[in-house]
């Protein structure tokens, strides 16, 4: 057996996956209890009033050739969230496995362990280390029991990219004693390219990737794990049946439309030169103590008093994420990259208080 599936839960590789209605779209359909009408106001290309295909091949063959990779190797799901608690699912049993999580840092690793009752051990990173890990400092925390490890990078909330040797490092040092999961969020506003290719030489890399903020998205959760095909396959295991709309499926594929595309590509560029503008403004008001890089659609900043600050924001109609509950970022929060004319009102708000 691989080692890769060495480390998943054994019982899920006896499992036998449910068994959905057959999937013949020639064929006229009265084997899966569907109402035979549309709804009132169903204009839907699939037709509502029937169960979407089980997986959607022409969507995953989309965001494969999207993310440079092979059908094999991507599936896609409800978002990153889902993605997220397939992996815990697939690979920690119940009060005995766990995983390793790099705080400040997104809070849906934690949750999602926890709610499986996985056990979770954490790395604090600090803003003097550039909220950046070491080979060194992963592999020191690693137990026998941790079997996932969650990098972000770009980082959310810190905005910090990674170096991409270091994970592939951690990734080669854990090779058949976890997964290196890199969820790649926000990778669209880092101009790099992604991890994903490296797989070929680290199997127990995986990537997270999602539609929800360089493609407009966010409404529609389509998120994809790109992974050694035998991960992909014991995660179809135990996604649910159905898992992803028909609606949703009609949205990306036209989303990623070439012509739409383009459109894209041109607003990410928009965005990162709106993030460095931003980024000036707010380094030069006086209740702004330090802005921190950022390779990714938001930026972290540190105030002289956030919590002045937030009511600020919110008294001028703004809404920013309050993120001083994270390690080491006590006067912090993080503001999403805007229009244009919504950053020159978060900045004129902050400099006529």
């Amino acid at each position: 057996m691989s080692s890769l599936l060495d480390l998943a839960r054994p019982d899920l590789l006896e499992l036998e996956p449910y068994r959905h209605a057959a999937w013949e779209p020639t064929l006229e359909r009265l084997h899966a209890n569907e109402n035979p009408w549309r709804a009132p106001g169903d204009n839907s290309a699939a037709g509502l009033n029937r169960y979407p295909e089980p997986l959607p091949l022409s969507l995953i063959r989309r965001l494969a050739a999207l993310y440079g990779t092979v059908p094999e190797r991507v599936l896609v799901g409800r978002g990153s969230d889902e993605a997220i608690d397939l992996l815990v699912r697939a690979f920690c049993r119940a009060g005995r496995d766990g995983v390793l999580v790099l705080p400040p840092t997104f809070g849906m690793y934690k949750v999602a362990a926890l709610i499986q009752d996985a056990r979770v051990e954490e790395l604090v990173l600090t803003a003097e280390q550039g909220f950046a890990p070491t080979v060194d400092g992963v592999l020191a925390r690693w137990r026998p029991e941790i079997k996932l490890v969650f990098l972000c990078s770009p980082n959310n909330p810190t905005g910090n990219d990674y170096d991409a040797d270091v994970i592939v490092g951690i990734a080669r040092q854990l090779a058949g004693k976890a997964l290196v999961v890199v969820d790649e969020a926000y990778l669209e506003f880092a101009r790099r390219p992604s991890l994903a290719p490296r797989q070929s030489d680290c199997p127990n890399l995986v990537v997270l990737r999602t539609l929800s903020k360089a493609y407009a998205l966010a409404g529609a959760r389509c998120g994809s794990v790109i992974a050694d095909p035998q991960i992909i396959d014991l995660l179809k295991r135990i996604i649910p049946p159905y898992a992803i709309p028909s609606a949703t499926t009609e949205a990306v594929e036209h989303a990623l439309s070439p012509p739409h595309l383009v459109i894209a590509r041109a607003r990410v560029e928009t965005l990162i030169t709106e993030r460095e503008r931003l980024a000036g403004g707010l380094a030069r008001t006086a209740s702004v103590r330090r802005v921190y890089p950022s390779a990714a659609n938001f930026l972290l900043v540190e105030f002289r008093d956030a919590a002045r600050a937030f009511e600020l924001l919110r008294a001028a109609g703004l809404l920013v994420r309050d993120v001083r509950h994270q390690p080491g970022l006590g006067e912090c929060l993080r503001i999403t990259i805007g229009e244009p004319r919504q950053n020159d009102r978060l900045l004129k708000a902050l400099e006529d208080a």
